[in-house]
């Protein structure tokens, strides 16, 4: 499935639906103290940058990256519409930011996704993209219900 993606509008309403509806999933998935999802207001930091896909007219997925220091970024806010899972959307938002963290000089991205059953995908296509298990990173600390993993990438 082919998608538009563009750097996120803030003042559109459909994105913060989309964005909390994120939040609204992963919530049951783990304790509070392990939910490390962003929510609109992180996303607008300096420091972060946030795309949306597009597909006919509605949001299809986001992803986020956001400065950890200087070459290392965090690959955050990582969705796909639920009834649009299972045909590629996640892979083209993926292949947009390392994309564009590589043509930016950025040799390193980290993610923090869940330990428990419902992120087994996304640990799969991570890992399909060359992302490898990792300790914790930034101002994470070792949690049971937290998988940590990092993929260095080849500047241009």
């Amino acid at each position: 499935m082919r998608c538009s993606i563009q750097p996120a509008d803030f003042e559109d309403p459909a994105l913060e639906l989309f964005l909390r509806a994120h939040l609204a999933d992963m919530a049951p998935q783990s304790p509070k103290e392990s939910q490390h999802a962003l929510d609109m207001g992180a996303l607008r930091q300096p420091g972060v940058k946030l795309w949306v896909a597009w597909h006919e007219r509605r949001i299809a997925g986001t992803c986020a990256l956001a400065v950890l220091e200087p070459g290392h970024e965090e690959l955050k806010s990582m969705r796909t519409e639920p009834e649009l899972r299972g045909r590629g959307i996640a892979s083209e938002l993926l292949n947009h930011v390392l994309a564009d963290a590589q043509a930016r000089d950025v040799t390193r991205i980290s993610l923090e996704t869940g330990s428990m059953e419902f992120f087994a995908p996304a640990r799969a296509l991570y890992a399909r993209y060359g992302f490898d298990p990792c300790p914790p990173f930034g101002s994470y600390k070792e949690d049971p219900h937290s998988s940590y993993m990092t993929r260095a990438l080849l500047t241009v």
